[in-house]
């Protein structure tokens, strides 16, 4: 599967990347035909060269990108569980901080992939024991943590092609416990998590598949589920994945869980086969080149090239919707005595064309999947991705339009806001009855917080009277559907001022010193408080030294005064968290 894949294409590609290519940036789609973003995709360590321009060039298609970057380690001397950077040591010239800064400015979710790195057997026993299995969730944590990745990938391939299926039965439920157990401590972090399984089928069915992935069991854990819908033909001659077992996958995946999670793959590469031998062929191709030995790999924009290098014509197979071709290659050298020698090898190739890629991202279409998973970035021909771009645009979401505003961006505390908007679609046709979040972020805020869920009217407004506790930026939210893009406000900033509640006496007596009484709201301790007296036309501070308690409470003690009319005002002084603030002039008569 994949192994298969990255190890046949590691030593035939150099990396060499150039500062230049992380700048690369992302084509602007008209705004009237905005795919909708069905592609999603790996970018191998060992191919950034060509997986990242690809990504970047291609992102009005892609929301999400897993770098396939790390793999899970165990040494059975020490004990120790960690996870392995295959990134550094592929591409020492360019630190990871310049990928990462590229496809986050391309507004992609970057959620990695791990491999099992294990040896035979390994992790399935890791997964028995509590202790192993935090140890494990601990490094993911650590890894996406630390390098703010949106969610983890995983592609724990070990249990199905080095395992063995006798083990399929034992290890199904660890498995599904780990997912379980890393899906909590994930999601507790607003974190994701995918899966990169081969395919499983309905149990119900004499072929039942990878069963040990126990889609069934993890559904409800895991937000992504990538199906590797190729190498169905490996060790003898056929298509990659046929289009009716993809979508027999498929099926199955939909019937278990929201259609949204559900991701098929496609491949970027095509399987090259010896059906047939004559002559004696070279000794140093001699185990190559036989019937049975293990196909050769080439990258999808090599296959036409390949195919007309040797006179063939590829021909597209309506049945498995992808494109095969027999030709035939002649192998000159000496056999391992030193004489001359010739063989004439006749090879059959099969891989999925632009055609096929589109006939597989129809699925998502039919299905109102979440998308097609590309393995890998960079090996499809440029006809592939205009062809994902054509059913991209055809299946468009409704872009959402919101306006709103609120009838005052400054209130004092206790005072309401009234929050007006208008939701519609690019005819201006009203989107009605629609669940929409009111969200605020203060400044101390990392994330945007609901303050209150109002559906839309028969016109697509909202409107909502909010009491606001401290100054905040409001916004406006409703989740994307099939039918339609998400819908967000633009972000309007309200301040709230403090508010100062005192009822000072209308007169007093001359001669004679006199206190008066407030309270600051919100109610806080240690807030300065200046009382202030109108001289002339010039307001002078009075007393400038109390303090509120912790119930917000002041006094001042005024002096005896002389006959006269006093105009007052009290201020609430600045601090981290609130402006000053002024309250009302009052008179007070000194009889």
């Amino acid at each position: 599967m994949r192994r298969f894949k990255r190890s046949s294409l590691s030593a035939a590609i150099v990396i060499s990347l150039v500062t230049s290519l992380f700048a690369t940036s992302a084509p602007t789609s008209s705004a009237d035909a905005v795919p909708r973003k069905i592609l999603t995709g790996w970018i191998p360590y060992y191919s950034m060269k060509t997986a990242l321009p690809d990504a970047l060039n291609n992102a009005d298609l892609i929301k999400e990108v897993m770098p396939f970057w790390y793999t899970l380690k165990y040494t059975e001397k020490t004990k120790a569980i960690g996870i392995t950077d295959l990134y550094a040591p592929a591409n020492p010239s360019i630190p990871i901080s310049e990928p990462l800064a590229a496809l986050r400015n391309a507004n992609f979710q970057i959620i990695p992939t791990i491999t099992d790195g294990t040896a035979k057997g390994v992790l399935a026993g890791l997964l028995k024991s509590p202790t192993s299995r935090k140890q494990i969730i601990t490094a993911i944590m650590n890894l996406v943590q630390t390098n703010n990745y949106d969610g983890i990938d995983l592609d724990f391939e070990g249990f199905a092609f080095v395992d063995g299926n006798t083990t399929w039965k034992a290890t199904a439920p660890l498995w599904a416990t780990f997912v379980k157990e890393l899906a909590v401590v994930l999601h507790s972090q607003k974190k994701l998590l995918s899966v990169s399984t081969p395919y499983v089928l309905n149990p119900a069915d004499k072929q039942k598949g990878y069963y040990v992935y126990a889609w069934a069991d993890i559904a409800s854990s895991i937000d992504k589920l990538r199906i590797m819908t190729y190498d169905y033909s490996v060790s003898k001659v056929g298509p990659l994945g046929p289009i009716t077992w993809a979508e027999r996958t498929v099926q199955y995946a939909v019937s278990i869980m929201p259609a949204s999670k559900v991701f098929v793959g496609v491949p970027g590469y095509g399987r090259d086969w010896v059906t047939a031998v004559s002559g004696v062929c070279p000794s140093n191709v001699s185990n190559s080149v036989k019937v049975g030995a293990k196909a050769a790999t080439f990258v999808m924009r090599d296959a036409l090239t390949l195919a007309s290098t040797y006179g063939a014509t590829p021909t597209y197979n309506e049945q498995y919707g992808e494109v095969s071709f027999t030709y035939q290659k002649v192998y000159n050298g000496t056999t391992a005595s030193g004489l001359s020698t010739s063989c004439t090898a006749t090879r059959t190739a099969w891989y999925q064309d632009a055609k096929g890629w589109a006939l597989r991202a129809a699925l998502v279409t039919k299905y109102r999947i979440g998308g097609i998973t590309a393995w890998t970035f960079g090996m499809e021909e440029p006809l592939a991705m205009e062809s994902i771009r054509t059913v991209a645009k055809e299946i468009a979401p409704d872009q959402v339009n919101v306006t709103a505003s609120v009838d005052k961006n400054e209130i004092n505390y206790g005072e309401a806001v009234t929050i007006n908007s208008l939701f519609a679609i690019k005819d201006k046709s009203p989107l009605v009855n629609i669940p929409v979040r009111i969200e605020s972020k203060s400044p101390a805020d990392a994330t945007w917080r609901l303050l209150a869920t109002v559906p839309t009217n028969a016109e697509g407004r909202v409107e909502k009277s909010l009491i606001l506790g401290k100054s905040t930026t409001l916004r406006l939210y409703t989740e994307s559907s099939w039918e339609r893009t998400e819908g967000i406000s633009q972000e309007i900033a309200v301040s709230v001022l403090r508010r100062i509640v005192i009822e000072p006496p209308t007169s007093v007596k001359s001669g004679k010193s006199f206190t008066l009484a407030g309270s600051a709201r919100p109610r806080a301790a240690d807030i300065g408080v200046t009382l202030e007296r109108l001289v002339n036309n010039e307001w002078k501070v009075l007393d400038d030294k109390a303090i509120t308690d912790a119930n917000g409470q002041f006094t001042f003690t005024v002096p005896a005064q002389s006959r006269s009319i006093m105009t007052l005002r009290v201020v609430l002084r600045e601090d981290s968290n609130w402006s000053a603030v002024t309250g009302q002039t009052f008179n007070i008569i000194i009889r």
